[in-house]
C-alpha cells in the first residue's frame, strides 16, 4: 500500500522574492531525506503563497525495507584497540561478531520503519535546518538562541500521510490537520482531509495554493483590462511575479491617475507605479506613449466590485507621482554644468580620486577615440560635451530617489535644457550595454562616450592592481569588460587594448564567456591570444572565427594532428641541437624537399594574409600545407644518427611551427 504525503507550514506573510527559492528548497531537502532513509516517491509538487509552504510527495510507501548490511572489520588477529573501535562503531559485542577466514564481520539487519515516522522527523529537521535567506525569532522563546527560526513566525504545520495525522514536535508550533482560509475571506480554521482534498479546500476558502495559477490570473487579468480599455499593458513578467506572491485571491483592477502627471519622463512614472506600488502600466497603442491608467492587484473580491480599493490606490498613486513631480521641476532649474560642479565633491575611489577627476578623463579619452578615428560618424566636440555632462545628474534629486534612473535622467535633462539629440542620447545610453541581452548602442557619439568610460574603468582598477579575483568584483570590472567588447564588435571599431596590467588577457578571457553563446570555442581563442600580437579585439574574434572554421574540416583537423606532433618532437628536443638554415641539395629526402617549398610558399603568403587580415586565406595557404606535412611524417625519420641530417629535419619542423604560429598557437587546441 502506499500514501500521498501532505505537508503545509503556515507563517506570517513570506516575502514574494523568497517564495520561489523557497518551493525549491522545500523539494530538494524532501526528496534527499526520504531517498536517505530508503523511500522513494512518484512525484512532488511544491506550492506557495504569502502566507504558507506546502509539498505534496505522491504515492510513498507504508514503511521503510527491512535492510541487511555487512560491515568488513580488522583481522582477528589485530591488536585488541582496532577490535574495540570496530565495535563502538558496530554498536555490537565480540561474541556478535562473524570470523570469516581471519577476518572480523559484523552483520548488522535494519528492521524497516514506518514511513510516519520517518517523516516525523524529515519535517522536524526541514523546519529546523530551511535555508531562508533571512530569518527570525519571535516571542517569549526567542531570548535563547536554540530557539525555532523561520523567514517569519510560524503558527502550525499540517503533515497528514494519506489521512493520518504525522505527529511532528516542534515547541510552540501546531501540528495537526488544520489550516486557515483566506486572512479576511475565511479566517476560521478549516480541517484538511489529506493531499487529495487539500487545493480544492482552500479552494473554497479564498485561497489558491498553486502559484502558477495566480500569476495566470494576474496576468490575464491585467491584459483583459487594457484590452478593454483600448490601450496596451507594458508586459512585466517580474511583476507577475511579485504579484502573484503578495495574494492568495488576486483580483486584478484597473485605475486611473491624472493626465497632467505624463509631463514627468515616463521611466519615472513606471518606476513608481512599479517600485513603490507593483502597478502596471499602459501605452496609447497609437501615440506609443504611456496612457493615464495602471492595473492593481487587490487580494479580496470586494463587494463593491473594488471601486474603493481602486480609489485609495489612486490616491497613493498621485501623492507618489506628486513627489516625483516636484524633484523633476527642482532639478530642471539646475543647469546640468551647474551639476556636474559637484562631482568633485564625490569620491569616485579612494586610491582613483573623485568622479569629477573620472569625467574629466573619460572626456578626454571619449574626444580621443573620435580624433583617431577609431569610432567614425561622431563629432569630437559633442562626445566630449556629452562626457563632461554624463555623469551630472548624480547629484540631481530624481537620480536621489530614482538610483536606477541615472543616466536616464540626465538625458531628459539635457534635452530639455538645450543640448543636441546627439548629446542627450549619449548622456541616456553611456551606461549601455548593462548586462546580457541589453541593446548595445551604436550612435557614434554615445559609442565614443560608453566605450571611453568603461575603458577608463578597466584602466584606471588595473592599473592599481584592484582587479577581480575570483567571485569577487566589487567593481562590476567583468560587467564593464564585457559592455567595452560588444561596443567594440558590434560596432567594428578598431579599438588598440594593451596587456598592460593584464587587461588584454582579462578581456579575453571576457571573450570566451560572450562568445559562448554564439558557439566560439574558448581554446579557439586560447590559441589566437597566445600568438601574443593582437591588440584589436575586432580583428581577434575575425582570426578565430576563421580558424574555428578551418579545424572543423577534414583538412584542419589532420593538419592540427600534424602540428601537434611536430610541437611535441620539437619540444622533447628542445636544446639538443642548434637550428640550421634548410639547403636543398643532395641527401635530402624527396619528401623533406616538398615541405621546404611548400614552407617557402606558405610562410610568405600566410604573411602576407594576416597582415590583410585575409584570415580565410591564411588558413588555405595553411591547409597546403597537409599533404607535405603527411608525408614527411609518413617517410622521413626524424632523429637521424647524422646531427646535421637531424638538425635540419627538426629546423624544417620548427619552420612548420612557426607558420602556423602566424595563424595562432595550435597547441592551445583541443583535438
Amino acid at each position: 500500500m502506499s500514501a500521498d504525503f501532505l505537508l503545509e507550514l503556515l507563517s506570517e506573510e513570506i516575502p514574494a522574492r523568497m517564495q520561489a527559492r523557497a518551493r525549491a528548497d522545500l523539494a530538494r531537502m524532501f526528496v534527499e531525506g526520504i531517498e536517505a532513509a530508503g523511500l522513494r516517491t512518484d512525484g512532488v509538487t511544491t506550492f506557495s503563497t504569502p502566507r504558507r509552504l506546502a509539498l505534496i510527495g505522491r504515492a510513498l510507501p507504508e514503511a521503510t525495507e527491512a535492510v541487511r548490511e555487512e560491515l568488513k572489520g580488522p583481522r582477528t588477529s589485530a591488536p585488541p584497540q582496532a577490535l574495540e573501535g570496530f565495535l563502538r562503531k558496530t554498536g555490537l559485542a565480540q561474541h556478535q561478531l562473524q570470523d570469516r577466514d581471519g577476518v572480523w564481520f559484523a552483520v548488522i539487519n535494519k528492521p524497516g520503519r514506518p514511513t510516519a515516522e520517518v517523516l516525523a522527523e524529515l519535517v522536524a529537521r526541514i523546519v529546523r535546518d530551511f535555508p531562508w535567506p533571512k530569518s527570525m525569532r519571535w516571542g517569549a522563546p526567542s531570548a535563547s538562541t536554540a530557539s525555532l527560526r523561520w523567514v517569519r513566525p510560524l503558527h502550525s504545520i499540517v503533515a497528514l500521510l494519506g489521512e493520518d495525522i504525522v505527529p511532528v514536535a516542534i515547541d510552540g508550533v501546531a501540528c495537526g490537520a488544520t489550516t486557515l482560509g483566506h486572512r479576511f475571506h475565511h479566517p476560521g480554521p478549516i480541517t484538511i482531509g489529506g493531499a487529495h482534498d487539500y487545493v480544492e479546500k482552500l479552494r473554497a476558502v479564498h485561497v489558491i495554493v498553486d502559484q502558477d495559477e495566480r500569476e495566470a490570473i494576474v496576468r490575464d487579468g491585467a491584459r483583459e483590462l487594457a484590452d478593454t480599455a483600448g490601450v496596451a499593458l507594458v508586459e512585466d513578467e517580474g511583476l507577475v511575479i511579485e504579484n502573484a506572491g503578495l495574494t492568495e485571491w488576486p483580483v486584478p483592477l484597473l485605475g486611473e491617475f491624472d493626465p497632467a502627471f505624463l509631463d514627468v519622463p515616463e521611466e519615472v512614472i513606471q518606476l513608481t507605479a512599479r517600485l513603490n506600488q507593483k502597478y502596471f502600466v499602459m501605452r496609447d497603442p497609437m501615440s506609443g506613449k504611456l496612457a493615464p491608467l495602471f492595473v492593481c492587484t487587490a487580494n479580496i473580491a470586494a463587494s463593491d466590485g473594488g471601486t474603493a480599493i481602486v480609489a485609495g490606490n489612486a490616491r497613493v498613486l498621485a501623492a507618489r507621482l506628486s513627489d516625483a513631480r516636484f524633484f523633476w521641476e527642482q532639478d530642471l532649474k539646475v543647469p546640468l554644468d551647474e551639476q556636474a560642479k559637484k562631482l568633485g565633491q564625490i569620491v569616485f575611489h579612494e586610491k582613483l580620486g573623485t568622479l569629477a577627476e573620472k569625467v574629466e578623463r573619460v572626456a578626454k579619452l571619449a574626444r580621443w577615440l573620435v580624433e583617431q578615428g577609431i569610432v567614425e560618424g561622431a563629432n569630437a566636440d559633442d562626445a566630449e560635451r556629452a562626457a563632461r555632462l554624463a555623469k551630472a545628474d548624480l547629484v540631481t534629486g530624481m537620480v536621489g530617489e530614482f538610483p536606477e534612473l541615472q543616466g536616464v535622467i540626465g538625458g531628459y535633462l539635457a534635452r530639455a535644457q538645450g543640448e543636441s539629440d546627439a548629446v542627450a542620447d549619449a548622456i541616456r545610453d553611456h551606461y549601455k550595454p548593462v548586462g546580457q541581452g541589453d541593446a548595445v548602442p551604436t550612435e557614434p557619439v554615445t559609442v565614443a562616450v560608453s566605450l571611453a568610460d568603461k575603458l577608463d574603468s578597466l584602466q584606471q582598477f588595473f592599473a592599481a592592481k584592484m582587479q577581480p579575483t575570483g567571485s569577487k568584483d566589487p567593481f562590476a570590472l567583468r560587467r564593464s569588460a564585457l559592455g567595452a567588447l560588444a561596443l567594440m564588435i558590434d560596432n567594428d571599431l578598431r579599438c588598440p587594448v594593451t596587456n598592460e596590467s593584464g587587461l588584454f588577457d582579462f578581456l579575453a578571457d571576457r571573450l570566451k564567456v560572450q562568445q559562448r553563446e554564439a558557439g566560439v570555442r574558448h581554446d579557439i581563442i586560447d590559441a589566437a591570444v597566445a600568438t601574443g600580437n593582437e591588440t584589436l579585439f575586432v580583428r581577434l574574434l575575425a582570426r578565430v572565427k576563421a580558424l574555428q572554421a578551418f579545424v572543423e574540416t577534414g583538412e584542419g583537423t589532420n593538419l592540427l594532428a600534424g602540428y601537434k606532433r611536430a610541437a611535441n618532437i620539437l619540444r622533447k628536443e628542445e636544446g639538443s641541437w642548434t637550428a640550421t638554415e634548410v639547403v636543398t641539395g643532395d641527401g635530402m629526402e624527396p619528401e623533406e624537399a616538398a615541405l621546404n617549398a611548400a614552407l617557402d610558399g606558405a610562410d610568405t603568403t600566410v604573411g602576407d594574409a594576416v597582415e590583410r587580415e585575409d584570415f580565410t586565406g591564411a588558413m588555405a595557404a595553411l591547409a597546403s600545407l597537409r599533404q607535405p606535412i603527411d608525408a614527411f611524417f609518413e617517410r622521413v625519420t626524424v632523429n637521424a644518427d647524422d646531427p646535421s641530417i637531424r638538425a635540419r629535419r627538426l629546423s624544417l619542423l620548427a619552420r612548420f611551427r612557426d607558420a602556423v604560429h602566424q595563424v595562432a598557437d595550435f597547441s592551445k587546441i583541443e583535438g
